[in-house]
This record gives structure tokens, C-alpha cells and sequence, in this order.
């Protein structure tokens, strides 16, 4: 069908599952209010080329109807099984089916509604109570059977999740409405309830059309049908909401970025034309994100590692390298990079560009045509996601296999040259350069801070001090200086007057354990900044301050800010993370049994989401409520496939609170659970072993002091504890080895002198 009519169609036609509407939410639809928004097809009377680039591009096949002619996959009676996951896809007339296990565990015929994606895997979306769309976790791979493709295969191969798992295909993980809907439909609108978990979303066009790009533009469609020929100045004298030559590069950049990156959203949804924190908060290189050097790790989505490019600091943009409506490249191989990097650079617009042939053997030493020869083998190395998606990272960095032998960071040479190790290939870069400029790196800072240096807060401080560095990369360090306490606070006032945005958002934070009035001195300037997440982390850590520690004049400006964060908070609670964030804001205002309430709706979203079991455990505890703690915990050390270290911390965290009750005995028992599955953590053998000695079993208490021991042989609580347990058992002798070391590691420790009296060593010298 041609592109103009399809779009007509859709226009037209309201299929009947979208219209359904009940007490338990309603499925997705076209927004009944305008808004500002045109009718899909209006564009295309004028912009046939664009339209015409756009039709059957990634955007374009972003979410579908499950039509004959959208569906890739075999639906012919095809089956599916693997680890436990079985699933039967087939056809009634024009409907399209899939057979397999349901929220309630047993098998079901499931219809599905609507496609999304194409390529390089299509995955199937289905209807669920409460307007929940789910996405299959089992989907087709639409590739050439030659490249491995045409078949059904899991997301999680090997794997099978239980129907109360999160990852489980009608878990909220896999849910359409909070994870994926508002990247693939223009202006989305998620509806959601927070009271009784339901969605009502719409949206304006299915897919990501023109709009979704352009912003609303009714007012454009208005001022065209007039055929005004007057000369104008902007877009926006036209009734274009967006102006990208206005924006600049930066600003062009960021209005891909409400999609192409990893964020967590501010409510609003998208707002084209604006900053990108108006709309979200992208995330920082965090290590379950990024490598220490920036280098991608998780599903970061290009925006996170192109701000850490040079190409981005020197005005590069999306458009320079993809077409905005096809959504490819605009020419394959070297050629693409060779637009500026030649030997007749376009000095006007990039005036430090180096004139050099760049794809020749002279600068990449491989064989032309190979693969190593190509610009992106090096400079954009791949990470598949999603089982058969390649992606690559964004950051173009010159390749340092130096770095990947400092910090562990992926190795773009030994990833082709599989047989070698990161060392031959920095000898090799050596034997082509001479000595090459191997500046220090922040992966290296960071690297340390992730493993604990002593040296953590100057090394962060002086990423924050840089200017020179990405903006992502001075906002991870203030990120993570909030953890180290006062000490960090130099640091993090000068974040709060970075340039970025980003930077002063993420210091916010650092500043909630001040007391009220130091509080507001420090973030009240916040509460004006021109980005919404901004003002909103500042709100964060405002939160629960008394009103009189605000100016008079503040006050009730501030109650109108925080009365509107928490109903974004609220109309954005639909994942667990977002649930968290809800239930912090209540319990920093006072309101302890609501937030108690969240975190447990937090945990009926996941399970396994260890902060909001955590915190729950710890306010019912602070508000005396013990058997609520208890509950949680023991609810949490229950789960099949916890991961073990988050069972050992809760394990531990039972067993701390069984034994403030009078429950030495089992608590005894779940500190040796919790020491097994927490090795590198000593203080769980040290109380441990306290513990076994007061219930009056010596020998397990010095088995599990030694335990610990051998994974901190210097902790000086261990080595009083083995001290105290052999004078206290009259075993002089035994004691003083441990004596010896105690004088060695802490000679400083005021236990010391009185356990040398005790044991009658006063007088003896100690070497």
C-alpha cells in the first residue's frame, strides 16, 4: 500500500481492542485531544521526499499492527522449546497467536496485537489487564538464514523465569507501557495510575513519525494551507515547534537523546525543542553501564558514550554521519568517516582537523579491504545486545590496550586478534608510532574508586575540576563523591556551579544530610535552574525540610514545586526504580506508613529489587515495627535465584535483627549463611564468631574468626576478637600470636593496652 494511504488508513480505522476501556485500565489508543498535533498524513502533500526516505525505515517500522504484511515471523504452527520455555505461534484467519505460559502459570493462547522493530529481530506485543501491552520474550530473528536467521529464539537463551519473576514475559520488565513506549510512538502518554497499577496510554501516531522529531505541528499544517508566500526568519514563524538551526549542534543532538540514551524520565515526556533535562536525566558511566573508561557495557543506547567523543566536543552531530529520515548511514564504509577526516579537511567548520590520509596502511597498518582496515574496527568496536544485535560504542576513541592491562576495560585489537593479550597489541602500536602520547585516561580514576582507593575523593575531585573532561564524565565523579560524605562537600558546591546541567544534577544529592538551613543555603539556587531535572534532584534531597528553614518568601513557590515532583513521581511509578524514588520522597517528608506501602509495591513489581527491600527492612525498624522487617527479609532470603551476594545482605540483615530479639540461636544460623555468600566481608565473620562464643560454642566462634582472617589477615577487629576469645578460655599462649600481629597492624587501637594487661603481657615488650 502506498505510504500516504497507509497513514490515511490508520487515521481511520479504530480497531476494537483499543477502545476497550474498564476498571482495570484500558489499551493503548489515539489520543482523543489534538493537543497541537496533525493528523499523521499531513505531511506528506509537501515533504514526499522525506516521506519517502522515512517509509520502511527503523522509525517507521518502530511499532505496528500485527498485519499479515508487518509480521516477519513463522507463524505456520511453529514451536518452540528451550530450557523450560515452550511457546506454539499460529494463525486464526488474519489474527496472529501464540500459545505458552501465562501470569498464572498454566499455558494459554495469547493474541498478538501489534509488531515492534524489524530488524535485526522482531519481537511480539500482547495484551494484558490493566492496558498492559507485554513484549514476548521470545522473539524472530529476521536476518538471512544464511547469517544465522528466520528462527525463533529467546532474549534470555538458556533461561526460564518463573510467571512471578519480573523477566518473565508478563512481568513488568517486559512491559511495552513503562519500558519501551514512549521511544516508540510520537508523544506518548502512559496514563498511568499509581493507586491500582493500570495504564491508559495514547499516543498521536503509532510509530515515530515526522512529529515525534518536529514536535506538534497543527500550526504548521494551518500556516501551509494558507499558501502565505511571505518570507520568514525561523521555523517557528511557520508553526514549526522545533528549530534546528536554532538549536545547533548540541541542541540537535539532544533532541535524538530523549530516545538514544539510557535516562530515567522526569514525567513530561518528550518536549522537542527543549534541553534534553527538561525531559530526563541520562545516566552517568555507572559500572553496571560502562566499562572504567567509558567504553559500553549495558544497553546504554549512544547518547552516554558520543558525549564522551571528541567528534562531540568538536560539533559533530547525528545528522553528520545518518540520514534523519531513513535512519542510515548516508555512505558505507571508510567513506563515512572520510567526509572530514582527509587530507582536505573542511577547515571551516572543524578548524583543528589534522590534513592526513587517513585510510591508508601508513595510519591503520592493516591490509586494505580487511576488516581491520576499516575505520569502525578500531575506533567503534561492537558489543552485541538482545542475542543478535551489534551495536557500536559511540565514543571513537583511539584504541590503548595500555588501558585495558590498568583497568580491565575491553581491548578493540585483541577483540579481532582473539589469540593475543592487550600487552602484545600495545607492543605492536608501539613498533608503528615509536613512543605514542598515552595521556592518563579517567577510566583509570575510576577504575580505582570502583576498587576501593584510599585514594577515591582527590581523584575525584579532580575529574570534577577538569573542565577539559565530558561533562558525563565530571557528573559520574560528582556522582559518586555524594557517597564519601563531608569531605566531598568542596568538591560538590563546585559542582553545583558546573556549566552542565547534568553535573550540577547529579552533586545535588551530595548535600541531603545537611543540616536544614546549611541545606537550603547550598540548593535553594536549584530550585530556579532552567532544567527540569535539576530542579527536581534538588527537590529530592530538599525533601522533609522543615518550611521555617525556607525564606517566607520561598515557601510556597517551594510546596508548588514539590506538590508537582511528587505527582510526576506518582504518574511515573509504574517500574520499580521510579516505585523507589516515590517511597524516599515520602519517608524524608514524615510519612512513614505510605512510603512503607511503596516499597512493598515496589517489591510486588520486583521481587528481587534489593534497595526497596532494604529501605523497607530499615524503616520498619526505625519506626519500631520489627515483625514488618522480619517479614521482608525472611520474603526475600526465600526467592529461588536470588542472586548471592543480595541474599547474603539480607541473610546478615535477619540475622542482626533476630538477634537484637532474643534470636541468637537462629541468627547464628543465618550469619553463617550470610558469611558464605559474603566472603570478602569480615565484619559478618566477626560478629559471627562473637556470636558462636556467647552461645558457647568456642570452636566454631575461633573457625569463624580464622575464616575471616584468611580474607583480611590485618582487621583489627578480628584480631581482638581472637584475643579476647582465647584469654577469656584462660589460653594465654594461643592469645598472644594474634597480640603480636594486633601491635603490628593497629599499635594505635585503644583495645590493645588493655587487653596486653589482661593477659598479663603489661611489662613484656612485643616486637
Amino acid at each position: 500500500m502506498p505510504l500516504h494511504r497507509l497513514l490515511i488508513s490508520l487515521l481511520l480505522i479504530t480497531l476494537p481492542w483499543l477502545t476497550a476501556q474498564g476498571a482495570d485500565g484500558q489499551l493503548p489508543q489515539l489520543a482523543k485531544e489534538a493537543n497541537g498535533y496533525a493528523p499523521a498524513a499531513s505531511c506528506l502533500g509537501c515533504h514526499t521526499e522525506q516521506a519517502k526516505a522515512w517509509e520502511h525505515s527503523d522509525h517507521d517500522w518502530a511499532m505496528r499492527e500485527a498485519k499479515a504484511e508487518n509480521i516477519l515471523g513463522n507463524f505456520t504452527t511453529a514451536q518452540f522449546d528451550e530450557a523450560g520455555v515452550k511457546a506454539r505461534f499460529f494463525r486464526k484467519g488474519e489474527q496472529f497467536f501464540v500459545n505458552t505460559e501465562g501470569e498464572d502459570g498454566k499455558p494459554a493462547d495469547f493474541q498478538v496485537l501489534y509488531t515492534f522493530g524489524y530488524d535485526p529481530l522482531q519481537q511480539y506485543l500482547v495484551a494484558l489487564p490493566g492496558g498492559r501491552l507485554q513484549a514476548l520474550t521470545i522473539a524472530w530473528d529476521s536476518r538471512p538464514k544464511a547469517a544465522g536467521g528466520q528462527r525463533w529464539f529467546s532474549l534470555y537463551p538458556g533461561q526460564r523465569f518463573a510467571p512471578n519473576d519480573p523477566l518473565h514475559w508478563t512481568g513488568r520488565y517486559q512491559n511495552w507501557n513503562a519500558m519501551c513506549a514512549d521511544c516508540h510512538s510520537t508523544n506518548l502518554q502512559k496514563h498511568y495510575n499509581d493507586q491500582n497499577d493500570t495504564f491508559a496510554t495514547t499516543w498521536h501516531e503509532q510509530n515515530v513519525g515526522c512529529q515525534a522529531c518536529h514536535g506538534p505541528s497543527q500550526a504548521h499544517v494551518d500556516w501551509a494551507q494558507k499558501k502565505n508566500d511571505e518570507p520568514y526568519a525561523s521555523a517557528k514563524d511557520i508553526g514549526l515547534a522545533v528549530d534546528f538551526k536554532a538549536l545547533g549542534g548540541q541542541g540537535l543532538i539532544e533532541q535524538c537523546a530523549f530516545c538514544h540514551s539510557r535516562r530515567q524520565t522526569t514525567g513530561v515526556g518528550q518536549q522537542q525543542g527543549h534541553p534534553l533535562l527538561d525531559s530526563v536525566l541520562p545516566s552517568t558511566l555507572r559500572p553496571d553501564l560502562y566499562h572504567p573508561d567509558g567504553q559500553i557495557d549495558g544497553e546504554v543506547y549512544v547518547y552516554g558514550s558520543f558525549t564522551q567523543s571528541k567528534m562531540y566536543q568538536a560539533g559533530v552531530t547525528c545528522t553528520d554521519c545518518h540520514d534523519p529520515h531513513s535512519t542510515k548511514i548516508k555512505i558505507e564504509g571508510n567513506g563515512l568517516c572520510l567526509q572530514c577526516h582527509q587530507e582536505q579537511p573542511p577547515k571551516e567548520r572543524f578548524p583543528s582537523l589534522q590534513a592526513k590520509n587517513y585510510d591508508s596502511p601508513e595510519h591503520h597498518h592493516h591490509e586494505p579491504g580487511t576488516p581491520g582496515a576499516q575505520c569502525v574496527s578500531c575506533h567503534m568496536p561492537e558489543k552485541t545486545y538482545m542475542v543478535v544485535d551489534p551495536r557500536r560504542d559511540h565514543s571513537m576513541r583511539i584504541p590503548r590496550p595500555d588501558l585495558a592491562v590498568k583497568d580491565g576495560s575491553p581491548d578493540a585489537c585483541t577483540s579481532c586478534h582473539t589469540d593475543q593479550q592487550p600487552a602484545w597489541a600495545a607492543k605492536a602500536i608501539e613498533g608503528w608510532f615509536g613512543t605514542p602520547a598515552r595521556p592518563p585516561h579517567y577510566g583509570e580514576s575510576f577504575h580505582a574508586v570502583r576498587q576501593g582507593s584510599a585514594d577515591s575523593l582527590q581523584l575525584l575531585g579532580d575529574l570534577i575540576k577538569d573542565l577539559g573532561k565530558p561533562a558525563i564524565v565530571r557528573a559520574t565523579a560528582a556522582e559518586q563523591l555524594t557517597s564519601l560524605g563531608e569531605p566531598a562537600l568542596p568538591s560538590l558546591r563546585q559542582a553545583l556551579q558546573d556549566e552542565s546541567p547534568l553535573v550540577r544534577a547529579y552533586a545535588a544529592s551530595g548535600f541531603v544530610d545537611l543540616p536544614p538551613v546549611a541545606r537550603v543555603k547550598e540548593l535553594l539556587p536549584l530550585l530556579d535552574d532552567a532544567n527540569r531535572a535539576v530542579r527536581d534532584e534538588a527537590l529530592r534531597a530538599l525533601a522533609g525540610i522543615p518550611r521555617i528553614a525556607l525564606p517566607e518568601e520561598r515557601r510556597a513557590g517551594f510546596d508548588a514545586q514539590m506538590a508537582d515532583y511528587e505527582k510526576r513521581l506518582r504518574g511515573n511509578a509504574d517500574l520499580p526504580g521510579n516505585r523507589l524514588n516515590l517511597a524516599v520522597l515520602l519517608e524524608r517528608q514524615g510519612k512513614q506508613l505510605e512510603a512503607m506501602a511503596q516499597y512493598r509495591q515496589a517489591l510486588k513489581l520486583d521481587p528481587y529489587f534489593i534497595p526497596a527491600r532494604m529501605n523497607l527492612v530499615t524503616l520498619a525498624n526505625n519506626i519500631l515495627r520489627p515483625k514488618d522487617a522480619e517479614q521482608a527479609l525472611r520474603e526475600g532470603v526465600a526467592l529461588d535465584n536470588m542472586p548471592e551476594a543480595d541474599r547474603g545482605n539480607l541473610a546478615y540483615m535477619l540475622a542482626l535483627l533476630l538477634v537484637e530479639h532474643g534470636q541468637a540461636e537462629e541468627g547464628a544460623k543465618w550469619l553463617g549463611e550470610a558469611a558464605e555468600a559474603l566472603p570478602h566481608n569480615p565484619r559478618i565473620r566477626y560478629n559471627q564468631g562473637l556470636l558462636l562464643f556467647q552461645l558457647r560454642q568456642p570452636e566454631q566462634a575461633r573457625a569463624a574468626l580464622e575464616a575471616g582472617l584468611e580474607q583480611a589477615p590485618d582487621d583489627a577487629d578480628l584480631l581482638y576478637a581472637m584475643i579476647y576469645l582465647h584469654g577469656s578460655q584462660g589460653q594465654r599462649n594461643q592469645a598472644l600470636p594474634y597480640v603480636v600481629r594486633m601491635q603490628q597492624v593497629a599499635p594505635d587501637d585503644p583495645r590493645l593496652p588493655q587487653a596486653k594487661q589482661q593477659l598479663g603481657l603489661g611489662t613484656i615488650k612485643i616486637p
